[in-house]
């Protein structure tokens, strides 16, 4: 297998319309690989500047987890200690996290930083939502947002082999007219539910969480439904600290 690293957009363009498979840190595809055949050619974007940032909004996709530190927003940062162990942390990348994994640990994270992607296609760079890059798997280079007053999140316990343990991501964000706005994601049993409610000075936590039940949050199950409801009054009380 030919492995090519771009040091410019022009040439990582150049290499994908030649057919060049993307890689992150490989941590899930050298398995797959080994059994079905490795490709011709494959590109990191490791040796790429864009896809390498790290800054107080904005994150590059051949990050890999163990160098996100502080300079990023609290949800984010714990959410990639979260994700395997050290050994893991340092190749799994941002990109693979996101795109490549059925897990995707960022995912929730990034939802409620309300980011948006930056992909390279053939044509150029362009941004667009998450959803359409989970649904028809572009190149990240990046995902950016805007910092969010505060944030949090939680991965709960798991057994080893059983399902995926339950995360439970929050940010509260500024938005028009001195109102706030709060977005809750949680990963179930490898589903992601998300879902945001407007904040006033006089709404308390119990009037918020209705609000997210009435929206997806409401088919989780109970044991979900109670992190929730936890993560949500420990963001609105660090929220008034401020």
């Amino acid at each position: 297998m030919l492995l090519r690293l771009p040091t410019s957009v022009s040439e990582a363009q150049e290499y994908m319309t030649e057919g060049d498979v993307p890689i992150g840190g490989a941590t899930l595809l050298w398995a797959t690989w080994q059994r079905d055949g490795f490709p011709d050619r494959a590109m990191s974007l490791r040796e790429l500047p864009e896809a390498n940032t790290i800054e107080p909004e904005a994150l590059g996709s051949a990050v890999v987890l163990s160098r996100i530190d502080d300079r990023v927003p609290e949800v984010l940062r714990r959410a990639a200690a979260g994700v395997g162990t050290g050994a893991v942390r340092r190749t799994a990348t941002v990109g693979g996290n996101i795109v490549g994994s059925t897990l995707r640990c960022l995912l929730p994270a990034a939802l409620v930083l309300d980011a948006r992607a930056v992909i390279l296609e053939p044509e150029g760079v362009t941004e667009t939502d998450l959803a359409e890059v989970l649904a028809k798997r572009h190149l990240l280079l990046s995902l950016r947002w805007r910092t969010p007053v505060t944030s949090n999140y939680v991965k709960a316990a798991a057994e080893p082999g059983g399902p995926s343990p339950l995360v439970v991501a929050a940010a509260l964000h500024r938005v028009d007219d001195g109102r706030t706005l709060l977005r809750v994601a949680v990963r179930s049993e490898d589903e992601v539910f998300s879902e945001s409610a407007e904040c006033h000075g006089d709404t308390d936590a119990e009037d918020i969480l209705r609000t997210l039940r009435n929206g997806s949050l409401g088919r989780l199950p109970a044991s979900a439904g109670e992190l929730v409801g936890r993560q949500v009054t420990d963001l609105l009380a660090r929220a008034a600290d401020r």
